[in-house]
């Protein structure tokens, strides 16, 4: 009954989003201005819909609300059933994005209507050459000097500025002020929310011509001071002759790794959790106990907890996401 389900991207038009993600995945794009790509959603703001299989056309939030445990398996609390635990985005920054912080868990229940806090890391999967990310602030800005440098408009000279090129990757704790900014094109892995507190946003004006709000007063309540390791995360690597795995980050709410198959990878869910593969490049096939679904570049596959077993046979690119540990 269940498979590997693939599903259509949600894309979303931004007023600093390009036409990349066209270009890298080779997609044919709805606007030019795409800044991102909900591969994988089950949000108020978007949820994904199935593109194969016998539940084709359905949605990713149908088939929680009916078959929960069978999607999302055992480690997911009962009482957190009927929210997908994470948001799988690809985020193409034609133009800069707003300074930001997003909030935690607690703050946002408060405070959003029940949202779930962000928590997030990036894979960046082009640069050109010198793009950069705001990336926290600077060591020892206090909360009173951010104020005043917001009000005053010096925030700039107080943020962190890190250089970025292809395969980086860094790892966004909640209460971290960051910003991508132009020429970055990356893949995003969060917890399930689209709350952001803008900060800064360049002192540009939206498509109505008026200023896009900003949050200063949340932003304020929720930034991170005390932190001040700002650096990018360093993956560990495991490899035989069949493939390579590289965990790129692992903490409470989620566990991402990069996956080369150069033969075949295989993994046993065994209904205690369900996987996401994004596949960056190649091709290859997944196999499962009843059947085989085609993987390739481009394509985000969501791995039901149900399944026993499945085995990756080809030669594939894939970011890998679950919830806690590798079983």
């Amino acid at each position: 009954m269940f498979y590997p389900l693939k599903f259509k991207p949600i894309y979303k038009e931004k007023i600093w989003g390009g036409n990349n993600i066209a270009t890298y995945f080779n997609r044919n794009l709805p606007k030019n201005k795409i800044g991102e790509s909900w591969e994988l959603a089950a949000h108020k703001n978007g949820t994904s819909i199935v593109n194969n299989g016998r539940f084709k056309d359905k949605s990713l939030t149908e088939l929680i609300n009916k078959y929960w445990i069978e999607i999302m398996g055992t480690r997911i609390k009962e009482e957190d059933h009927d929210r997908f635990p994470l948001l799988i985005k690809i985020l193409d920054a034609n133009d800069k994005l707003s300074v930001q912080v997003h909030p935690d868990d607690e703050y946002a229940a408060e405070h959003e209507d029940g949202e779930l806090g962000k928590t997030e890391m990036w894979y960046i999967l082009d640069a050109e050459p010198g793009a950069e990310l705001i990336y926290g602030l600077k060591p020892g800005v206090t909360k009173e000097e951010f104020k005043v440098s917001i009000e005053d408009g010096s925030l700039v000279d107080k943020l962190n500025r890190i250089k970025v090129k292809k395969g980086d990757i860094l790892f966004i704790p909640t209460g971290t002020i960051h910003s991508i900014k132009e020429g970055v094109l990356l893949a995003e892995i969060q917890q399930n929310s689209d709350t952001t507190y803008r900060v800064f946003d360049w002192n540009r004006v939206g498509d109505d011509g008026q200023p896009r709000k900003l949050h200063i007063k949340e932003a304020l309540d929720v930034v991170d001071f005390n932190r001040d390791d700002y650096k990018k995360s360093q993956s560990v690597k495991y490899e035989n002759n069949k493939y390579q795995r590289k965990i790129l980050t692992t903490c409470e709410y989620f566990t991402c790794e990069k996956l080369l198959v150069e033969d075949s990878f295989s993994a046993q869910p065994q209904g205690k959790r369900f996987e996401v593969l994004l596949c960056l490049d190649g091709k290859g096939i997944i196999n499962y106990e009843n059947g085989k679904v085609n993987i390739k570049g481009g394509e985000t596959i969501l791995i039901p907890a149900v399944l026993d077993e499945y085995k990756i046979e080809g030669e594939v690119e894939v970011l890998r996401s679950y919830i806690g540990e590798e079983l």
